[in-house]
């Protein structure tokens, strides 16, 4: 469980300003170089949206995979190490055997932009080789914990090849168990190209997700990872998505 410090830390998340680039962007440079690369989906023609979890895996992992799987809908997670990668690695697994993206939110969630540039790099390098160890795969993305990040953490995530990711919706989940609340949230910032922030931890969110899903259908959204979204083009290490 996060300690009420945390929740309150998180409340702050996404407050500081920085130079994004939208997933709309990345779509018109890529056709600009003539670069051709999709998944199943071409965002430039569908109503893509990005579900993306972060702090996890957790004892609702499971239950929130096999909702995705029953679904068809395809997340993006953004893993904890300590107390979860550790502790649900056959999860972690699952996320990637599953067709899900699986990327870092550091090993201990610390605020990156208080730290040294070794403690950093420690962060991250730490989460990437747990998860290339169960995936098979270094993460390409990271979401730096509270969305706080500087010209430091852009300079290490570009020397790891880690791009970073922010959101444009967010439920704040972490302080409601209500899953009517979460879904309406979601439901009312939700816009094309939308990144969705959930959080797997908390007890009201997976039960809130199959009413997310099956709302943003009935209004013509598709639901994709996070590469999927910024397809054909492509995130670049170093860089900050929103």
């Amino acid at each position: 469980m996060w300690s009420t410090a945390v929740v309150v830390a998180l409340a702050a998340a996404g407050c500081a300003k920085h130079d994004t680039t939208a997933p709309s962007g990345v779509r018109v440079d890529a056709a600009a170089d003539g670069t051709d690369r999709f998944g199943t989906v071409d965002c430039r023609q569908a109503k893509c949206v990005a579900l993306t979890f972060d702090a996890g895996p957790s004892e609702h992992s499971a239950r929130l995979l096999d909702i995705l799987r029953d679904k068809h809908v395809p997340a993006t997670f953004f893993l904890l190490g300590k107390r979860h990668i550790d502790t649900y690695p056959e999860l972690v697994r699952r996320m990637a055997d599953e067709g899900h993206e699986v990327a870092s939110h550091t090993w201990t969630h610390r605020i990156l932009t208080g730290l040294e540039p070794d403690e950093i790099r420690e962060e991250l390098t730490r989460t990437n080789d747990a998860i290339e160890r169960l995936t098979g795969r270094a993460p390409t993305l990271m979401r730096p914990p509270q969305g706080r990040t500087d010209d430091t953490v852009h300079r290490i995530c570009a020397e790891l090849g880690l791009s970073e990711v922010l959101w444009s919706v967010t439920a704040k989940d972490y302080r409601t168990t209500d899953p009517d609340v979460i879904r309406q949230r979601v439901l009312a910032q939700t816009e094309r190209d939308g990144i969705i922030l959930l959080h797997d931890i908390y007890d009201g969110t997976v039960p809130a997700v199959p009413g997310i899903i099956d709302a943003l259908k009935e209004r013509g959204y598709v639901f994709v990872t996070v590469p999927q979204l910024l397809a054909p083009g492509e995130a670049v290490p170093g860089k900050v998505y929103r």
